[in-house]
């Protein structure tokens, strides 16, 4: 599933998704069931589709030359990806992926966690893990520094898709505003989650691990994962008070998981 350009990982991501929204729920899951896309854990679907807009939005970019260095870009996207790819097909084969995505990918075979909940437990690993250390990864050292504007340019492309995304899901999830209510009295991550101080904090992170010796950037990744996970924890189980508002909300929500992860991949057209 390793891909080397953007091109790879859109098709890639075209055939998680085509395989999560062919899945139904059904009896009689086993573990073995919940580690792969059956039959609940094609809930992994909605993400996928999310990444997939975000990733589109990134190639017309380079279409267009938006980016400083699109070669790079093509470079970035790919090891951005293969992390999560990664972390899926090990996951899958009964392996340990990173605490972060395990976290996530667990997730996918609840049902009834809410659809916003799995998107945050995706976008939580990748932004909060994987983005720093990839961004790392491709410009180290005093490098980096010149990947700060396309670095910048990331973080508009995925801000311009927050609101399409966020109207998409709310046709499914009616009642999704209550949790915004609850989010005046309480700072919990599923309600307070900031996409924007996750990109920073990932840039953050990139500048440590990018000066850092192989060693050293392990020993960092390990308890950045830990973090991340542990943060991940707390969007899978809130507390009580905001466990309430989701049951609320997810009694209104839709079952149709793969109608939502179509609507959810027709935002951006290529």
């Amino acid at each position: 599933m390793l891909t080397t350009n953007i091109d790879e990982v859109i098709k890639t991501l075209d055939l998680m998704i085509a395989e999560a929204a062919s899945k139904s729920d059904s009896p009689g899951e086993t573990l073995r069931d919940k580690r792969s896309l059956t039959p609940r854990a094609y809930r992994i679907g909605l993400f996928a589709a999310l990444y997939r807009q975000v990733t589109l939005k990134i190639r017309i970019g380079m279409e267009s030359n938006h980016f400083d260095d699109c070669d790079r870009m093509n470079r970035f996207a790919a090891k951005f990806a293969n992390r999560y790819f990664i972390a899926l097909d090990t996951y899958r084969s009964g392996g340990k992926p990173t605490k972060s995505w395990k976290v996530a990918f667990e997730a996918a075979s609840q049902p009834d966690f809410i659809i916003l909940q799995h998107l945050l437990l995706g976008i939580n690993a990748h932004i909060n893990l994987d983005l720093g250390i990839v961004a790392a990864e491709i410009c180290p050292g005093e490098e980096l520094q010149s990947f700060a504007g396309d670095f910048e340019k990331i973080n508009n492309t995925i801000a311009d898709l927050l609101n399409p995304n966020q109207e998409v899901v709310s046709q499914f999830s009616p009642l999704l505003e209550i949790l915004d209510k609850v989010g005046g009295i309480t700072d919990e991550a599923i309600v307070s989650f900031s996409i924007k101080k996750a990109r920073q904090q990932a840039w953050n992170h990139a500048q440590i691990l990018a000066l850092q010796t192989t060693e050293q950037q392990q020993s960092t990744i390990i308890s950045l994962d830990q973090k991340v996970a542990f943060l991940g924890r707390i969007i899978a189980s809130p507390s009580r008070i905001i466990d309430k508002a989701i049951e609320i909300v997810k009694s209104s929500e839709s079952n149709d998981i793969p109608v939502i992860i179509d609507a959810l991949n027709r935002i951006v057209y290529f």
